[in-house]
């Protein structure tokens, strides 16, 4: 037996070993001109007619989401709102107050009483209470049973009154808070269009926000170039000569194909948490095919 085959398994070893070095490497992807773009901005509007009173933020600060942007003149919705809370505590003292149907319930109870001792009178002494007594006894115990319920769907008003209030309330809360510009999202603000003192209508827009922690890269890539990947396929944007490398996740490629040029196009959400990026700078996307 010659001797390179003396020992089988080390000659089956380096036999997987050459295959796996000589397997096909990943064909890695390069899209040129891609752009970055924000991917959320929004022309902050006016919510409400009014002065501007303070402009509480400045260009280039970064905001959180819900943070007061513009603050309008708000004296007339605050008084609004404290004359909604008065009437409303008013229905609530109104609705939650049972004298009325207390003191009908003790004077139903005193009637009863005496129309139960008049009847046994006359049960045990035919003629110690006149039939007209006797009537005017139970008429009475009539008229204070429907005082008592007269005075229960009172109460029942009363508190679907209350409800109104506390709606009316809600509202005038809600134009006070409509007063205050508040950002839609966190990011940074590139534009102040409103100056103090200056009148706004609702839908004005009176400055621009755009997120910077994660950022979108578009391009268009050549058809052949994305049969193979989809939505949620990794990616890394190099950024211009030095090369920058930004993680980030494909989200989306257009079913539609130029016919002229025969390409689609392509989006990636690129990690942005450093700020090392800005919107409007150009690179590369790059990703194994």
């Amino acid at each position: 037996m010659p001797r390179f085959l003396a020992n089988p398994i080390a000659v089956v070893g380096l036999a997987v070993t050459v295959f796996c070095q000589a397997g096909p490497a990943a064909a890695q992807v390069a899209i040129e001109s891609i752009v970055l773009r924000p991917l959320a901005e929004a022309e902050v509007p006016a919510r409400q007619t009014g002065v501007v009173a303070r402009i509480l933020v400045d260009e280039g600060d970064r905001v959180e989401a819900g943070a007061v942007l513009v603050q309008l003149d708000d004296k007339s919705a605050a008084l609004a709102v404290q004359r909604a809370q008065h009437e409303r505590d008013r229905a609530r003292v109104t609705a939650e107050n049972n004298l009325q149907i207390e003191y009908a319930a003790k004077a139903l109870e005193v009637a009863e009483a005496e129309l139960a001792r008049s009847e046994e009178s006359i049960a045990k002494f035919p003629k110690s209470i006149s039939r007209s007594q006797l009537d005017v006894e139970r008429l009475t115990v009539e008229k204070l049973q429907l005082e008592r319920r007269q005075a229960e769907q009172d109460q029942q008003l009363a508190r679907f009154d209350l409800q109104v209030k506390e709606t009316e309330l809600a509202v005038a809360q809600r134009e006070l808070e409509l007063h205050a510009v508040r950002a839609p999202l966190a990011g940074v603000v590139t534009l102040v269009r409103a100056r103090a003192g200056e009148w706004v209508e609702p839908g004005a827009p009176v400055m621009r926000l755009i997120a910077v922690d994660r950022l979108r890269a578009e391009g268009f890539a050549d058809v052949a170039d994305v049969a193979e990947v989809a939505a949620g396929h990794s990616v890394k944007f190099a950024l211009g000569e030095a090369g920058q490398i930004h993680a980030g996740t494909l989200r989306f490629v257009s079913p539609e194909i130029d016919p002229i040029t025969k390409q689609v196009r392509i989006w990636a959400e690129i990690d942005n948490s450093q700020l090392q990026l800005r919107p409007g700078q150009q690179g590369q996307l790059q990703y194994d095919r």
